[in-house]
Order: C-alpha cells, then structure tokens, then sequence
C-alpha cells in the first residue's frame, strides 16, 4: 500500500443518546454525536508519544488565558494615568486578584512554552508536510497571533519596561519608506506613545484571544481531515494501526497536563515575578530612559534578530521574515520522509537549529554591542540559512533509513515480542 492509499477509518461506533432529552437534541442538532466522533471515538495513532500532549495543553491555556483576562479586564483602567494603579488595586484589594494577575502573568509564559515545545515537535517530526500543509500554516498564524496578543498585554501595566518596548517595537514602523511616520502616528493615535495607544492595546488584546480560539477551531477541524502525524512519520495503513482517542490518548494527555500544571502552580505561588522584568514594577516615564530595553523572554531570540542589524528597516524585514519563513517550511523541506527519526543528517541539524533558537534568545537578553552583536549576526545567518540552504539540500545528499510499512511494524521494531507486537492490545472499534 503506497503513500497515496492513507487508510481513513469511518466511524465505528454510532453515538446514540440513551436519555430521551439528548435524543430530541440530538435528533435536531447532532453536537453531541460530532464530539463523539472528534473526541472519543477519533482514530488515534497508536504509537504517539508524549510529545503529542502538548496540543492539549495549549488548549487548556488558552482557556485559562480568556478566563483569567476577562476577570481582570473588569477591574483594570485603560487610562495612562490610571492603569498602573489599577493594576496594583487588583494585586491588593480585589479578593484573589494577586493569584489572577500571576495566573495571567505566568499563564503566558507557559502558553509560549507549551507553543515552542509544539512547534519543535512538528519540526522534528515532520508533521507540515503532505497532507498537513494547512495544518501547519494554521499553527503558524496561531504563534503570530500570540506573539501580538502577548506584546499588547505587555504594555498594559504601564510600568517603565510596558511603555519603553511599545515605543520601540511600534517605533519599527517609521522605517518604512514614505508612509512609515504616518502609520506610526496612527498606531500612536497621537505624536507619541499615550493614553490612545493604551486604549487601542487593551481593546486588541481583549479581541485577539478570541480570534486565536476561531483559528484554533480552524487548526483543530484541519487536524481531524488530515489525521495526526506520529513518530514513525507513516500514514495508518489498517484498524491495527489506531487506537480510540478516548481512553487512551486523553489518560497520556492528562498525565502530562497534570505534570505541566505542577510547573505552572509552582511558578505562581513560589517564584512569580521570575519570568518579569523589574523595571516594570516603577511606574512609565517617558523622560527616563531605561538602561536596557529587553521584552519577554518568549520574545528574545527575535528581538536578537531584529538587532542584528544596524539598519531599522532592514531589522525590521529580518524580524518578519523570521516570523513567515516557517510558514513556508513544507516546501523548503523537500525530502520524502517525515520524521528524523529516519533521518540520519537531518536530525543534527534540527538540534543545531535548536541551540541557535537558545542561543538567540541568551544573546536578545543582553545589551546590543561588542561580540554579542557579532554573535547575533552569526547565528541570525544560521537560522536563514537552516531553512533557505540546508533544508532544501539535504534531500540530495541524506540517505534515510528505510521505513517501516506501517506503524505496527515500527512498534514491533522497537519492542520485539512484545504483547502489542501481536495486535493483542489493540482494542476493537
């Protein structure tokens, strides 16, 4: 069976309510049977990974960002002579208003987290190419939509750091040829950074969450067309080759959304202002510059890419490039095969990629000048050249190693004579 003959399962199991209510709903609007059939009963390659879970988890995240962000809009003030204050009022006189804030704070960084640990996965696993190609690109305008949702509640608490990134970053704007000055004044609503910026910052950033969740919507029913990709990178070939979502990938899921809250938690009740910098907890100033401008850290390596450069328009093009190149990555990569687990050259290379993320984001934390701005332009070069160069070449030099016919045979590869080897444990649907 080839490529081209991906075994797509129908249904094996009918959803009928058994309470009579359920039934009249279901009869007029069938909800209940499409959660059933997306949810429960959704064939699932049997050899995911934990890797896998992360899918889960941004969703939960995203749940707990639009649940904690619409609690605190209620009692924030998008005022410049006000917000600051408002913000301090929710730490100390709203009922739970300190574990708010800091589950929205935190709840950010760990978004970003959960989000780059899913994108490296696709990465590795080659999960954007055929027939994942909108899935991907749907990924893709998820991550952009984050980062300036994220930005934009960054300025919100008005502190020094908030107003100084949002002159620098919407400041990027003026390099653009001719009507560069005019669309900073309209991102300004003013001559500078004030009070109508504010405003328009805290109505996009209350909008944009939920623009992400119609895209994740998107990204979600793309994923049900197009099936789950797996760690061996080969289609299910037969009913032995999946296994129902539920129990067996929401039990893993679970698990490790339990483990990830535990770091979550662990971070807000121990160590919250970790991840902040101090400079945000002084009031703006626009007369006192600070020393070192940085953003978030989930910011860092593309704030080292936009510094790479001296030239502001020409930063700025490297700072949206590094954003829509990934867009691009399932016709960059041109090999066959999807996981680098088969792979014997492409796999180095992704932990080089990897390492040159890392470094970026260390070298966007520290001040602009001496070898850190040469260090910048080297791995700034590396990162174009792992997509533009590297990854179209290696499909003519990397022999991989040869595939297994289906994802049984690559369990049975790995654990020889083992029960599931037999299809033993291989639930019938």
């Amino acid at each position: 069976m080839n490529e081209n003959s991906i075994y797509r399962p129908e249904q094996h199991v009918i959803y009928r309510p058994k309470n009579r209510a359920l039934q009249w709903l279901e009869v007029r609007l069938p909800i209940l049977s499409l959660v059933h059939a997306s949810f429960v009963d959704y064939p699932t390659p049997r050899n995911l990974n934990y890797w896998w879970a992360f899918g889960g988890i941004l969703t939960f995240m995203l749940a707990v960002q639009i649940v904690t962000g619409i609690v605190l809009a209620m009692h924030y003030t998008p005022h410049v002579d006000h917000a600051f204050n408002s913000v301090e009022h929710i730490m100390r006189d709203v009922n739970w208003g300190w574990l708010l804030r800091y589950a929205h704070a935190v709840g950010a960084s760990m978004f970003f987290l959960a989000a780059y640990i899913h994108l490296f996965r696709g990465l590795y696993y080659g999960s954007y190419k055929d027939p994942r190609e909108v899935l991907w690109i749907l990924g893709v305008i998820i991550l952009l939509l984050m980062i300036m949702t994220g930005f934009m509640g960054y300025v919100l608490p008005w502190g020094q750091m908030s107003f100084w990134a949002a002159t620098v970053i919407t400041n990027l704007f003026s390099a653009i040829p001719v009507f560069g000055e005019t669309i900073v004044t309209w991102l300004w609503g003013g001559y500078s950074v004030g009070n109508p910026t504010l405003n328009r910052f805290f109505s996009l950033h209350y909008l944009l969450p939920f623009v992400i969740l119609g895209v994740v919507v998107l990204h979600v029913w793309a994923l049900h067309v197009a099936g789950q990709n797996n760690p061996a990178g080969v289609e299910p070939k037969s009913k032995r080759d999946t296994v129902p979502f539920t129990p067996y990938a929401t039990i893993k899921d679970g698990f490790l959304m339990v483990v990830f809250c535990i770091l979550y938690a662990w971070f807000v009740f121990y160590m919250p202002n970790y991840l902040a910098h101090p400079d945000n907890s002084i009031p703006a100033n626009p007369a006192f510059t600070p020393t070192h401008i940085v953003p978030e850290w989930y910011y860092l390596p593309f704030y080292a890419i936009l510094r790479a450069v001296p030239n502001k328009l020409l930063g700025g093009l490297l700072l949206m490039a590094s954003f829509m190149i990934s867009a691009f990555v399932p016709w960059l990569d041109t090999s066959k095969v999807k996981s680098a687990s088969y792979r014997p050259l492409y796999r180095p290379f992704f932990w080089v990629f990897a390492a040159v993320c890392v470094g970026l984001g260390w070298l966007g934390s520290k001040p602009a000048e001496g070898n850190y701005v040469l260090a910048a332009r080297i791995l700034t070069a590396w990162y174009f050249l792992h997509f533009l160069i590297i990854l179209p070449l290696l499909r003519l030099i990397e022999r991989p190693k040869p595939l297994p016919d289906s994802i049984s045979e690559a369990i049975e590869r790995r654990a020889p004579g083992a029960a599931v080897a037999s299809g033993a444990a291989v639930p019938e649907r």
